[in-house]
Protein backbone atom coordinates (compact mmCIF):
# COMPACT_ATOMS: atom_id res chain seq x y z
CA UNK A 1 0.00 0.00 0.00
CA UNK A 2 1.53 3.26 -1.11
CA UNK A 3 -0.14 6.32 0.38
CA UNK A 4 1.44 8.84 -2.01
CA UNK A 5 0.34 6.83 -5.07
CA UNK A 6 -3.17 6.43 -3.63
CA UNK A 7 -3.47 10.18 -2.97
CA UNK A 8 -2.48 10.84 -6.60
CA UNK A 9 -5.52 8.81 -7.70
CA UNK A 10 -7.73 11.38 -5.93
CA UNK A 11 -6.32 14.09 -8.23
CA UNK A 12 -8.28 12.70 -11.22
CA UNK A 13 -10.87 15.47 -11.25
CA UNK A 14 -13.31 13.78 -13.64
CA UNK A 15 -13.32 10.44 -11.81
CA UNK A 16 -16.55 9.36 -10.09
CA UNK A 17 -16.10 6.42 -7.73
CA UNK A 18 -18.83 3.83 -7.32
CA UNK A 19 -18.49 3.78 -3.52
CA UNK A 20 -16.70 6.06 -1.05
CA UNK A 21 -16.32 4.44 2.38
CA UNK A 22 -15.77 6.54 5.50
CA UNK A 23 -14.05 4.46 8.19
CA UNK A 24 -11.16 1.98 8.06
CA UNK A 25 -12.22 -0.41 10.81
CA UNK A 26 -13.82 -3.85 10.46
CA UNK A 27 -17.14 -2.67 8.97
CA UNK A 28 -15.61 -0.18 6.49
CA UNK A 29 -13.09 -2.77 5.32
CA UNK A 30 -15.89 -5.33 4.91
CA UNK A 31 -17.77 -2.87 2.67
CA UNK A 32 -14.66 -2.13 0.57
CA UNK A 33 -13.82 -5.82 0.19
CA UNK A 34 -17.33 -6.80 -0.86
CA UNK A 35 -17.73 -3.87 -3.28
CA UNK A 36 -14.40 -4.67 -4.96
CA UNK A 37 -15.41 -8.34 -5.23
CA UNK A 38 -18.37 -7.18 -7.38
CA UNK A 39 -16.21 -5.08 -9.70
CA UNK A 40 -17.12 -1.68 -8.19
CA UNK A 41 -14.53 1.10 -7.80
CA UNK A 42 -13.84 2.02 -4.18
CA UNK A 43 -12.09 4.71 -2.18
CA UNK A 44 -11.84 4.27 1.61
CA UNK A 45 -10.69 6.98 4.04
CA UNK A 46 -10.06 6.99 7.77
CA UNK A 47 -9.23 10.04 9.90
CA UNK A 48 -6.56 8.07 11.78
CA UNK A 49 -5.00 4.65 11.13
CA UNK A 50 -6.75 1.48 9.96
CA UNK A 51 -8.44 -0.19 12.97
CA UNK A 52 -7.30 2.58 15.33
CA UNK A 53 -10.60 2.44 17.21
CA UNK A 54 -12.76 -0.48 18.31
CA UNK A 55 -11.40 -2.86 15.67
CA UNK A 56 -7.98 -3.25 17.35
CA UNK A 57 -9.35 -3.54 20.89
CA UNK A 58 -11.34 -6.79 20.86
CA UNK A 59 -11.05 -9.95 22.99
CA UNK A 60 -9.24 -11.44 19.93
CA UNK A 61 -12.02 -13.98 19.30
CA UNK A 62 -13.56 -15.07 16.01
CA UNK A 63 -16.67 -16.55 17.53
CA UNK A 64 -20.28 -17.41 17.01
CA UNK A 65 -21.06 -15.94 20.41
CA UNK A 66 -22.01 -18.51 23.01
CA UNK A 67 -23.71 -15.81 25.10
CA UNK A 68 -25.86 -14.61 22.20
CA UNK A 69 -27.18 -18.18 22.05
CA UNK A 70 -28.07 -17.93 25.75
CA UNK A 71 -29.93 -14.68 24.93
CA UNK A 72 -31.87 -16.47 22.19
CA UNK A 73 -30.29 -14.52 19.29
CA UNK A 74 -30.16 -17.70 17.19
CA UNK A 75 -29.92 -16.08 13.74
CA UNK A 76 -26.94 -13.94 14.78
CA UNK A 77 -25.16 -17.08 16.05
CA UNK A 78 -25.89 -19.01 12.83
CA UNK A 79 -24.52 -16.13 10.74
CA UNK A 80 -21.46 -15.65 12.96
CA UNK A 81 -20.57 -19.37 12.96
CA UNK A 82 -20.70 -19.44 9.16
CA UNK A 83 -18.49 -16.34 8.93
CA UNK A 84 -16.14 -17.75 11.60
CA UNK A 85 -15.52 -20.75 9.35
CA UNK A 86 -14.84 -18.52 6.34
CA UNK A 87 -12.43 -16.31 8.26
CA UNK A 88 -10.37 -19.28 9.40
CA UNK A 89 -10.25 -20.51 5.79
CA UNK A 90 -9.35 -17.13 4.25
CA UNK A 91 -6.73 -16.01 6.80
CA UNK A 92 -5.02 -19.10 8.28
CA UNK A 93 -1.96 -16.95 9.06
CA UNK A 94 -4.00 -14.65 11.32
CA UNK A 95 -6.46 -17.09 12.90
CA UNK A 96 -6.45 -20.40 14.72
CA UNK A 97 -8.70 -22.88 16.46
CA UNK A 98 -8.74 -22.09 20.20
CA UNK A 99 -10.08 -24.60 22.76
CA UNK A 100 -12.00 -23.05 25.69
CA UNK A 101 -12.80 -24.63 29.02
CA UNK A 102 -15.76 -23.68 31.21
CA UNK A 103 -14.99 -24.84 34.79
CA UNK A 104 -17.93 -26.75 36.27
CA UNK A 105 -18.77 -26.44 39.99
CA UNK A 106 -22.40 -27.71 40.05
CA UNK A 107 -24.39 -30.48 38.36
CA UNK A 108 -26.82 -27.89 36.96
CA UNK A 109 -23.93 -26.05 35.26
CA UNK A 110 -22.70 -29.32 33.78
CA UNK A 111 -26.11 -30.03 32.22
CA UNK A 112 -26.74 -26.44 31.14
CA UNK A 113 -23.40 -25.88 29.38
CA UNK A 114 -23.08 -29.39 27.95
CA UNK A 115 -26.49 -29.08 26.25
CA UNK A 116 -25.96 -25.44 25.17
CA UNK A 117 -22.59 -26.19 23.59
CA UNK A 118 -23.89 -29.28 21.80
CA UNK A 119 -26.42 -26.94 20.12
CA UNK A 120 -23.56 -24.53 19.32
CA UNK A 121 -21.61 -27.43 17.69
CA UNK A 122 -24.66 -28.51 15.70
CA UNK A 123 -25.30 -24.94 14.48
CA UNK A 124 -21.74 -24.70 13.11
CA UNK A 125 -22.40 -27.75 10.91
CA UNK A 126 -19.49 -28.73 8.68
CA UNK A 127 -17.65 -25.54 9.73
CA UNK A 128 -17.39 -26.85 13.30
CA UNK A 129 -13.90 -26.45 14.81
CA UNK A 130 -14.14 -29.37 17.26
CA UNK A 131 -16.63 -31.28 19.39
CA UNK A 132 -17.59 -29.96 22.81
CA UNK A 133 -17.34 -32.48 25.65
CA UNK A 134 -17.25 -32.81 29.41
CA UNK A 135 -13.80 -33.48 30.91
CA UNK A 136 -12.92 -34.78 34.37
CA UNK A 137 -11.61 -32.70 37.25
CA UNK A 138 -8.13 -34.22 36.72
CA UNK A 139 -8.04 -33.28 33.05
CA UNK A 140 -9.40 -29.78 33.78
CA UNK A 141 -6.58 -29.16 36.29
CA UNK A 142 -4.00 -30.56 33.87
CA UNK A 143 -5.21 -28.23 31.09
CA UNK A 144 -5.83 -25.17 33.33
CA UNK A 145 -3.05 -25.57 35.94
CA UNK A 146 -3.95 -22.36 37.82
CA UNK A 147 -7.72 -22.93 38.12
CA UNK A 148 -9.25 -22.88 41.64
CA UNK A 149 -9.83 -26.49 42.64
CA UNK A 150 -12.22 -26.13 45.59
CA UNK A 151 -15.60 -27.57 44.56
CA UNK A 152 -14.40 -28.15 40.97
CA UNK A 153 -16.22 -31.08 39.33
CA UNK A 154 -14.67 -30.90 35.87
CA UNK A 155 -14.97 -28.75 32.80
CA UNK A 156 -16.75 -28.44 29.46
CA UNK A 157 -14.43 -27.97 26.48
CA UNK A 158 -15.62 -26.21 23.33
CA UNK A 159 -13.89 -24.61 20.34
CA UNK A 160 -13.92 -21.10 18.86
CA UNK A 161 -11.55 -19.10 16.70
CA UNK A 162 -8.84 -16.67 17.75
CA UNK A 163 -7.22 -13.92 15.67
CA UNK A 164 -5.05 -10.82 15.60
CA UNK A 165 -7.67 -8.10 15.03
CA UNK A 166 -5.50 -5.15 13.91
CA UNK A 167 -3.34 -7.28 11.64
CA UNK A 168 -6.43 -8.82 10.07
CA UNK A 169 -7.71 -5.29 9.37
CA UNK A 170 -4.37 -4.46 7.77
CA UNK A 171 -4.38 -7.67 5.75
CA UNK A 172 -7.89 -6.90 4.43
CA UNK A 173 -6.87 -3.27 3.65
CA UNK A 174 -3.85 -4.55 1.69
CA UNK A 175 -6.08 -7.08 -0.12
CA UNK A 176 -8.48 -4.27 -1.10
CA UNK A 177 -5.53 -2.16 -2.25
CA UNK A 178 -4.31 -5.06 -4.39
CA UNK A 179 -7.82 -5.38 -5.90
CA UNK A 180 -7.68 -1.74 -7.03
CA UNK A 181 -9.25 -0.01 -4.04
CA UNK A 182 -7.78 3.32 -2.95
CA UNK A 183 -7.09 2.92 0.76
CA UNK A 184 -6.10 6.00 2.79
CA UNK A 185 -5.40 6.51 6.48
CA UNK A 186 -5.02 9.95 8.11
CA UNK A 187 -7.60 11.37 5.70
CA UNK A 188 -10.48 13.14 7.43
CA UNK A 189 -13.93 13.85 6.01
CA UNK A 190 -14.73 17.55 6.47
CA UNK A 191 -17.95 17.76 4.47
CA UNK A 192 -20.48 15.77 2.46
CA UNK A 193 -21.03 17.08 -1.06
CA UNK A 194 -24.69 17.30 -2.16
CA UNK A 195 -26.61 18.20 -5.32
CA UNK A 196 -29.62 20.54 -5.63
CA UNK A 197 -31.94 17.69 -4.59
CA UNK A 198 -29.99 17.43 -1.30
CA UNK A 199 -28.62 14.01 -2.33
CA UNK A 200 -25.04 13.08 -1.52
CA UNK A 201 -22.71 13.06 -4.52
CA UNK A 202 -19.38 12.75 -2.75
CA UNK A 203 -17.15 13.77 0.16
CA UNK A 204 -14.61 16.48 0.84
CA UNK A 205 -11.55 15.18 2.68
CA UNK A 206 -8.33 16.52 4.12
CA UNK A 207 -5.05 14.64 3.97
CA UNK A 208 -3.84 15.22 7.55
CA UNK A 209 -0.23 14.36 6.71
CA UNK A 210 0.19 16.52 3.59
CA UNK A 211 -2.39 19.11 4.76
CA UNK A 212 -4.23 19.18 1.46
CA UNK A 213 -7.96 19.03 0.63
CA UNK A 214 -9.49 16.69 -1.96
CA UNK A 215 -12.97 16.35 -3.41
CA UNK A 216 -14.11 12.79 -4.08
CA UNK A 217 -17.15 12.26 -6.31
CA UNK A 218 -19.02 9.04 -5.51
CA UNK A 219 -22.30 7.39 -6.54
CA UNK A 220 -22.78 6.00 -3.02
CA UNK A 221 -21.26 7.10 0.29
CA UNK A 222 -21.06 4.69 3.21
CA UNK A 223 -20.72 5.85 6.82
CA UNK A 224 -18.86 2.98 8.53
CA UNK A 225 -17.35 4.97 11.39
CA UNK A 226 -18.56 2.78 14.26
CA UNK A 227 -18.94 4.76 17.48
CA UNK A 228 -18.40 7.99 15.50
CA UNK A 229 -21.33 7.34 13.11
CA UNK A 230 -23.33 10.19 14.63
CA UNK A 231 -20.64 12.73 13.64
CA UNK A 232 -21.15 11.89 9.96
CA UNK A 233 -24.94 11.77 10.41
CA UNK A 234 -24.71 15.30 11.89
CA UNK A 235 -22.73 16.44 8.82
CA UNK A 236 -25.56 15.05 6.69
CA UNK A 237 -28.36 16.49 8.81
CA UNK A 238 -27.39 18.98 11.55
CA UNK A 239 -29.29 18.17 14.73
CA UNK A 240 -29.89 14.50 13.76
CA UNK A 241 -30.88 12.40 16.80
CA UNK A 242 -28.31 10.20 18.53
CA UNK A 243 -28.25 6.72 16.99
CA UNK A 244 -25.21 5.23 18.74
CA UNK A 245 -24.79 4.28 22.40
CA UNK A 246 -21.08 3.67 23.10
CA UNK A 247 -20.46 0.79 25.50
CA UNK A 248 -16.95 0.34 26.85
CA UNK A 249 -15.19 -2.98 27.22
CA UNK A 250 -11.75 -3.21 28.82
CA UNK A 251 -9.08 -5.91 28.82
CA UNK A 252 -6.14 -6.50 31.13
CA UNK A 253 -3.05 -8.22 29.75
CA UNK A 254 -1.12 -10.45 32.16
CA UNK A 255 1.74 -12.89 31.99
CA UNK A 256 0.57 -16.21 30.58
CA UNK A 257 1.60 -18.06 33.76
CA UNK A 258 -1.54 -16.77 35.54
CA UNK A 259 -3.56 -19.45 33.75
CA UNK A 260 -0.95 -21.86 32.37
CA UNK A 261 -1.53 -24.28 29.50
CA UNK A 262 -2.80 -23.53 26.00
CA UNK A 263 -6.54 -23.52 26.69
CA UNK A 264 -8.63 -20.42 27.28
CA UNK A 265 -10.88 -20.00 30.31
CA UNK A 266 -14.49 -18.95 29.87
CA UNK A 267 -16.47 -17.82 32.91
CA UNK A 268 -20.10 -17.82 31.69
CA UNK A 269 -21.66 -15.74 34.48
CA UNK A 270 -19.91 -12.93 36.29
CA UNK A 271 -21.46 -10.83 39.06
CA UNK A 272 -22.82 -8.38 36.44
CA UNK A 273 -24.25 -11.19 34.32
CA UNK A 274 -21.58 -10.95 31.62
CA UNK A 275 -19.08 -13.47 30.28
CA UNK A 276 -15.41 -13.16 31.25
CA UNK A 277 -12.64 -14.64 29.12
CA UNK A 278 -9.00 -15.33 29.94
CA UNK A 279 -7.40 -16.09 26.59
CA UNK A 280 -3.76 -16.95 25.78
CA UNK A 281 -2.72 -14.51 23.03
CA UNK A 282 0.75 -13.88 21.61
CA UNK A 283 2.38 -15.47 24.66
CA UNK A 284 0.38 -13.34 27.09
CA UNK A 285 -3.03 -13.69 28.76
CA UNK A 286 -5.86 -11.32 27.74
CA UNK A 287 -8.55 -11.04 30.43
CA UNK A 288 -11.87 -9.26 29.86
CA UNK A 289 -14.28 -7.78 29.26
CA UNK A 290 -16.68 -5.24 30.79
CA UNK A 291 -19.81 -3.49 29.57
CA UNK A 292 -19.98 0.13 30.74
CA UNK A 293 -22.17 2.78 29.13
CA UNK A 294 -20.18 5.86 28.09
CA UNK A 295 -21.68 9.16 27.11
CA UNK A 296 -19.10 10.23 24.55
CA UNK A 297 -17.19 8.37 21.84
CA UNK A 298 -13.43 8.87 22.19
CA UNK A 299 -10.64 7.81 19.86
CA UNK A 300 -8.51 6.76 22.84
CA UNK A 301 -10.92 5.62 25.58
CA UNK A 302 -9.52 4.88 29.05
CA UNK A 303 -10.35 2.07 31.46
CA UNK A 304 -12.22 3.17 34.58
CA UNK A 305 -10.91 2.17 38.02
CA UNK A 306 -14.13 0.22 38.75
CA UNK A 307 -13.72 -1.77 35.50
CA UNK A 308 -10.12 -2.68 36.36
CA UNK A 309 -11.17 -3.78 39.86
CA UNK A 310 -14.06 -5.82 38.46
CA UNK A 311 -11.84 -7.78 36.03
CA UNK A 312 -9.18 -8.40 38.71
CA UNK A 313 -11.77 -9.51 41.29
CA UNK A 314 -13.56 -11.84 38.86
CA UNK A 315 -10.27 -13.40 37.75
CA UNK A 316 -9.21 -13.81 41.39
CA UNK A 317 -12.36 -15.83 42.11
CA UNK A 318 -11.23 -18.47 39.60
CA UNK A 319 -7.41 -18.41 39.68
CA UNK A 320 -5.11 -19.79 42.38
CA UNK A 321 -2.69 -16.86 42.03
CA UNK A 322 -4.57 -13.58 42.37
CA UNK A 323 -3.49 -11.00 39.76
CA UNK A 324 -2.90 -7.47 41.09
CA UNK A 325 -2.57 -4.10 39.38
CA UNK A 326 1.21 -4.51 39.53
CA UNK A 327 0.92 -7.63 37.33
CA UNK A 328 -0.95 -5.83 34.52
CA UNK A 329 1.38 -5.43 31.51
CA UNK A 330 -1.14 -3.42 29.49
CA UNK A 331 -4.73 -2.23 29.86
CA UNK A 332 -6.78 -1.30 26.85
CA UNK A 333 -10.33 -0.04 26.37
CA UNK A 334 -12.58 -0.24 23.33
CA UNK A 335 -16.02 1.18 22.56
CA UNK A 336 -18.77 -0.93 21.02
CA UNK A 337 -21.05 0.97 18.62
CA UNK A 338 -24.38 -0.28 19.91
CA UNK A 339 -27.63 0.97 18.46
CA UNK A 340 -28.96 3.58 20.93
CA UNK A 341 -31.77 1.97 22.96
CA UNK A 342 -35.33 3.25 22.99
CA UNK A 343 -36.34 5.33 25.98
CA UNK A 344 -36.23 3.44 29.26
CA UNK A 345 -33.86 0.61 28.28
CA UNK A 346 -30.19 1.07 29.11
CA UNK A 347 -28.92 -2.47 29.68
CA UNK A 348 -26.20 -2.89 27.08
CA UNK A 349 -26.26 -6.67 27.36
CA UNK A 350 -29.80 -6.47 25.99
CA UNK A 351 -29.00 -4.17 23.05
CA UNK A 352 -28.63 -6.36 19.99
CA UNK A 353 -25.13 -7.08 18.67
CA UNK A 354 -26.48 -7.68 15.16
CA UNK A 355 -25.77 -5.02 12.57
CA UNK A 356 -28.20 -2.78 10.76
CA UNK A 357 -28.02 -0.65 7.64
CA UNK A 358 -29.73 2.78 7.65
CA UNK A 359 -30.55 4.79 4.52
CA UNK A 360 -30.86 8.56 5.07
CA UNK A 361 -33.07 10.87 2.94
CA UNK A 362 -29.87 12.11 1.31
CA UNK A 363 -29.06 8.48 0.35
CA UNK A 364 -26.19 8.33 2.83
CA UNK A 365 -25.80 4.67 3.86
CA UNK A 366 -24.82 4.04 7.50
CA UNK A 367 -23.81 0.63 8.87
CA UNK A 368 -23.98 0.26 12.67
CA UNK A 369 -23.58 -2.49 15.27
CA UNK A 370 -22.15 -5.86 14.34
CA UNK A 371 -19.01 -7.66 15.43
CA UNK A 372 -15.61 -8.48 13.92
CA UNK A 373 -16.55 -12.06 13.06
CA UNK A 374 -19.34 -10.93 10.72
CA UNK A 375 -17.44 -8.02 9.11
CA UNK A 376 -17.61 -9.53 5.61
CA UNK A 377 -21.37 -10.20 5.82
CA UNK A 378 -21.91 -6.66 7.11
CA UNK A 379 -20.07 -5.45 4.02
CA UNK A 380 -22.18 -7.60 1.71
CA UNK A 381 -25.45 -6.42 3.30
CA UNK A 382 -24.35 -2.78 2.94
CA UNK A 383 -23.21 -3.05 -0.70
CA UNK A 384 -26.58 -4.67 -1.53
CA UNK A 385 -28.06 -1.13 -1.23
CA UNK A 386 -25.97 0.07 -4.20
CA UNK A 387 -28.72 -0.72 -6.72
CA UNK A 388 -31.35 1.08 -4.63
CA UNK A 389 -29.14 4.18 -4.32
CA UNK A 390 -27.80 4.37 -7.89
CA UNK A 391 -30.32 2.44 -9.98
CA UNK A 392 -27.37 0.63 -11.56
CA UNK A 393 -26.89 -3.11 -12.02
CA UNK A 394 -25.08 -4.85 -9.15
CA UNK A 395 -23.16 -8.10 -9.59
CA UNK A 396 -23.45 -10.90 -7.03
CA UNK A 397 -21.15 -10.74 -4.00
CA UNK A 398 -17.94 -12.74 -4.45
CA UNK A 399 -16.20 -11.81 -1.18
CA UNK A 400 -16.84 -15.06 0.72
CA UNK A 401 -13.83 -16.90 -0.70
CA UNK A 402 -11.25 -14.12 -1.11
CA UNK A 403 -7.97 -15.03 0.55
CA UNK A 404 -6.40 -12.20 2.50
CA UNK A 405 -2.94 -10.69 2.03
CA UNK A 406 -0.21 -12.99 3.34
CA UNK A 407 -2.42 -16.11 2.93
CA UNK A 408 -0.47 -19.31 3.46
CA UNK A 409 -1.47 -22.66 4.90
CA UNK A 410 2.06 -23.10 6.18
CA UNK A 411 2.90 -19.96 8.20
CA UNK A 412 6.09 -19.64 10.20
CA UNK A 413 6.12 -20.04 13.97
CA UNK A 414 5.98 -17.27 16.58
CA UNK A 415 5.30 -13.64 15.74
CA UNK A 416 6.30 -14.22 12.10
CA UNK A 417 3.01 -16.10 11.62
CA UNK A 418 1.00 -12.86 11.39
CA UNK A 419 2.84 -11.80 8.22
CA UNK A 420 1.94 -15.03 6.42
CA UNK A 421 4.03 -15.43 3.29
CA UNK A 422 5.28 -11.83 3.62
CA UNK A 423 7.56 -13.07 6.46
CA UNK A 424 9.99 -14.40 3.83
CA UNK A 425 10.25 -10.94 2.24
CA UNK A 426 11.03 -9.31 5.62
CA UNK A 427 13.64 -11.97 6.37
CA UNK A 428 15.29 -11.32 3.00
CA UNK A 429 15.52 -7.64 4.04
CA UNK A 430 17.51 -8.81 7.07
CA UNK A 431 19.77 -10.96 4.85
CA UNK A 432 20.50 -7.94 2.64
CA UNK A 433 21.12 -5.64 5.62
CA UNK A 434 22.00 -7.61 8.80
CA UNK A 435 21.75 -4.39 10.88
CA UNK A 436 17.99 -4.42 10.23
CA UNK A 437 17.85 -7.76 12.07
CA UNK A 438 18.59 -5.97 15.36
CA UNK A 439 15.94 -6.41 18.05
CA UNK A 440 13.86 -3.41 19.11
CA UNK A 441 13.78 -4.72 22.69
CA UNK A 442 15.87 -7.46 24.39
CA UNK A 443 12.73 -9.24 25.71
CA UNK A 444 10.82 -9.39 22.40
CA UNK A 445 11.52 -10.86 18.93
CA UNK A 446 10.54 -7.77 16.89
CA UNK A 447 13.20 -6.41 14.54
CA UNK A 448 14.06 -3.10 12.86
CA UNK A 449 13.32 -4.77 9.49
CA UNK A 450 9.66 -5.10 10.47
CA UNK A 451 9.43 -1.36 11.07
CA UNK A 452 11.02 -0.71 7.66
CA UNK A 453 8.58 -3.17 6.06
CA UNK A 454 5.55 -1.55 7.74
CA UNK A 455 6.60 1.92 6.59
CA UNK A 456 7.26 0.78 3.01
CA UNK A 457 4.34 -1.61 2.48
CA UNK A 458 1.76 -1.30 5.29
CA UNK A 459 1.15 2.46 5.29
CA UNK A 460 2.49 2.95 8.84
CA UNK A 461 2.91 6.71 9.33
CA UNK A 462 3.48 7.10 13.06
CA UNK A 463 5.24 5.40 15.98
CA UNK A 464 1.86 4.39 17.38
CA UNK A 465 0.86 2.72 14.07
CA UNK A 466 3.88 0.43 14.43
CA UNK A 467 3.79 -0.30 18.16
CA UNK A 468 0.00 -0.55 18.56
CA UNK A 469 -1.28 -2.10 15.33
CA UNK A 470 1.62 -3.50 13.27
CA UNK A 471 3.64 -5.18 16.07
CA UNK A 472 0.94 -5.13 18.82
CA UNK A 473 3.49 -4.41 21.58
CA UNK A 474 1.45 -1.57 23.08
CA UNK A 475 -1.33 -4.10 23.75
CA UNK A 476 1.04 -6.78 25.08
CA UNK A 477 3.49 -4.83 27.22
CA UNK A 478 3.04 -1.06 27.35
CA UNK A 479 6.33 -0.36 29.17
CA UNK A 480 8.26 -2.32 26.54
CA UNK A 481 6.46 -0.30 23.83
CA UNK A 482 7.58 2.89 25.57
CA UNK A 483 11.17 1.67 25.58
CA UNK A 484 11.03 0.78 21.85
CA UNK A 485 9.54 4.12 20.75
CA UNK A 486 12.79 6.12 20.23
CA UNK A 487 14.28 3.41 17.99
CA UNK A 488 11.04 3.11 16.00
CA UNK A 489 10.81 6.91 15.55
CA UNK A 490 14.40 6.97 14.30
CA UNK A 491 13.72 4.26 11.68
CA UNK A 492 10.53 5.99 10.42
CA UNK A 493 12.42 9.30 10.18
CA UNK A 494 15.22 7.67 8.16
CA UNK A 495 12.73 5.98 5.82
CA UNK A 496 10.65 9.13 5.30
CA UNK A 497 13.41 11.75 5.41
CA UNK A 498 11.98 13.46 8.51
CA UNK A 499 14.05 15.72 10.78
CA UNK A 500 14.88 15.67 14.51
CA UNK A 501 11.93 18.00 15.27
CA UNK A 502 9.52 15.40 13.82
CA UNK A 503 11.06 12.69 16.02
CA UNK A 504 10.72 14.87 19.13
CA UNK A 505 7.10 15.77 18.40
CA UNK A 506 6.21 12.17 17.50
CA UNK A 507 7.70 10.79 20.73
CA UNK A 508 5.86 13.39 22.83
CA UNK A 509 2.65 12.37 21.06
CA UNK A 510 3.24 8.64 21.67
CA UNK A 511 4.14 9.29 25.31
CA UNK A 512 0.62 10.64 25.94
CA UNK A 513 -0.94 7.53 24.38
CA UNK A 514 1.28 4.88 25.97
CA UNK A 515 0.67 6.23 29.48
CA UNK A 516 -3.04 5.34 29.11
CA UNK A 517 -2.06 1.66 28.73
CA UNK A 518 0.12 1.55 31.87
CA UNK A 519 -1.63 1.05 35.22
CA UNK A 520 -0.42 3.57 37.75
Amino acid sequence: MNRIENLKKLEEKEKTWDIAVIGGGASGLGVALDALSRGLSVVLVDKSDFAKGTSSRSTKLVHGGVRYLAQGDVMLVFEALKERGRLLQNAPHLTHNQPFIIPIYTLFDRLQYSIGLKIYDWMAGKLRLGKSRFISKTETIKRLPQIKQKGLQGGVVYHDGQFDDARLALSVAMTCNEMGGVMLNYTKVNALIKNEKDEITGIQVRDLIGNKNHKIKAKMVVNATGVFADKILQLDQPGAPKSIQPSQGIHLVLDRSFLGGNDALMIPKTSDGRVLFAVPWQDKLVVGTTDTLREKAKLEPEALAKEIDFVLETATAYLTKAPTKADVLSVYAGLRPLAAPKEGSTKTKEISRSHKVIVSDSKLITITGGKWTTFRKMGEDTVNYYKQVTGEHLAESASANIRYQGYTTNPQEGHWKGYGDDAIKIQSLINESPKSGELLHPKYPYTSAEVIWSVRHEMAMKVEDILARRLRVLFLDAKAAKAMAPKVAQIIAEEKGYDAAWIEEELADFEKTVNKYILK
